[in-house]
Parts: structure tokens; sequence; C-alpha cells
């Protein structure tokens, strides 16, 4: 077999992340009723895109000639921006 060069992109995303306060148990009412009103956090991911479609980005952070780091999916519904850094070549066999 063999091997096609493919480029993975380089990018950054900020996403906002869903978010759950609260111990196990009671909690508070005032605490609570304070915490609901402050914004989700707001994340930076950076790796390597290699899917996306109308549903997910897919990213991996290490990537080798025949292995790669695990998947990471961020929904699009999530996602503020995406920046890309740079392209990366890779290889996969055809």
């Amino acid at each position: 077999m063999s091997k096609k060069t493919i480029v993975y992109p380089k990018v950054e995303i900020t996403w906002v992340d869903a978010e759950e306060s609260g111990d196990i148990g009671w909690n508070e009412l005032k605490y609570q009723l304070k915490n609901a009103k402050t914004p989700c956090p707001v994340m930076k991911n950076v790796g390597y895109e290699i899917y996306r479609d109308d549903d997910h980005v897919s990213l991996i952070h290490s990537i080798g000639a025949d292995q790669c780091s695990s998947v990471e999916k961020i929904p699009i519904a999530f996602i503020k921006s995406i920046k890309i850094l740079e392209n990366k070549q890779g290889s996969k066999d055809e």
C-alpha cells in the first residue's frame, strides 16, 4: 500500500462549555440562585482538526505516522470561533 500525504490543520477552538454546580445532596438555594446567573465557562482547545460536519468538530492533540491521541469532539452549537494556526502533514494508507 502506498501512503498519501494529507493535511490536518492545527486549530484553536473557542467554545462555551455546559456547567453543573452544586454538591451531591442538598445545596443552599441562595447560592444556587446566585450561581445560576453566572455565564457558562468559555474554553479553548488546540489540536489537529481531523473531521468537521454540521454536528461537531473532532480534534486530536498528538499525531504520528500510524498512531494518534484520543479524539475530542466539540458540538458545533457550543463553538464561538475556530482559528487556523498552521497545517500539519500526515499520511494515510490508500
